[in-house]
């Protein structure tokens, strides 16, 4: 990645100036990683010691950081039920697949519930995926109700003793009420029979603070557990990733680098800062 590396480098060897500084600061800016703390790492540069700088930014980013644990709440009673929440085109389908993916390939069970019943290539994509990967898929008729599928599919999981539910609900539009209820409602009834043991945000890392935007409306309806930054690869936003998770305090468990199954990896955040700062 190492957005910020060239102009630190140039930093530790001669003192910045006012057009360095206004070019850093458009950087930050473009790499997503927001106005404020863009600001704050500015500041930094001005006042702290060059030999010093990289240490000084990499541990003001930490400090924005959610102090959550960022690794999936497993169920110690039946499935562990994750819900994949977000807007459509943010990858939200394939993060689902690849997530049960990642399960299966560890020697889990994992049932998927195609959960997007209004959007039939929503379902079509996941049966795909659920047939190359070796995953079983539920679905219900076109334009039935989503929170039935996702009851069956909770009723299924638990009586079959699978060990992940993973349900891939619409990707509604964050500016409909009740479309943000239907949330709600399907995460009522699949814990009439199991607990839901995390919801997981997916956010397009190409977005920018539109992305940010539209994870806090999430927020505000349902209790998000976790972030997926998908679309990562070959770009220069990974600020997005930081500014997400500060803004929110909700932590990022996972990030996508490509369209491949295997393209999701846990988020470590000394290793992603360390990128970046390279």
């Amino acid at each position: 990645m190492g957005l910020f590396g060239s102009f630190l480098s140039k930093f530790s060897k001669s003192k910045a100036t006012i057009e360095d500084l206004e070019q850093f600061r458009q950087i930050l800016i473009s790499s997503d990683i927001g106005v404020g703390i863009t600001e704050e790492i500015l500041e930094l540069v001005k006042r702290e010691k060059s030999e010093e700088l990289s240490t000084a930014i990499a541990n003001s980013l930490k400090s924005k950081l959610s102090t959550s644990l960022r690794v999936i709440n497993l169920s110690s009673d039946g499935p562990t039920v994750i819900l994949i929440v977000g807007v459509n085109g943010t990858g939200k389908t394939t993060s689902a697949a690849k997530l049960a993916n990642y399960y299966a390939k560890s020697g889990k069970k994992v049932l998927l519930v195609a959960a997007d019943t209004f959007r039939a290539a929503a379902v079509a994509q996941l049966q795909t995926w659920g047939e190359r990967i070796g995953v079983e898929v539920l679905s219900g008729s076109s334009n039935s109700d989503p929170a039935a599928i996702a009851f069956d599919g909770a009723k299924k999981a638990k009586d079959e003793g699978f060990d992940f539910l993973i349900i891939d609900t619409a990707g509604r539009l964050h500016t409909k009420s009740n479309l943000m209820d239907e949330l709600g409602k399907i995460q009522r009834v699949v814990e009439k029979v199991t607990s839901v043991n995390e919801i997981l945000f997916v956010l397009d890392g190409t977005t920018g603070q539109n992305g940010i935007k539209q994870a806090e409306t999430f927020a505000a309806s349902v209790n998000l557990t976790g972030i997926v930054v998908t679309k990562l690869d070959g770009s220069t936003k990974g600020g997005i990733a930081i500014a997400t998770e500060a803004a929110l305090q909700v932590p990022l468990k996972y990030v996508g680098f490509g369209e491949g199954i295997e393209d999701l990896t846990p988020f470590e955040a000394d290793g992603y800062i360390a990128e970046l700062l390279t």
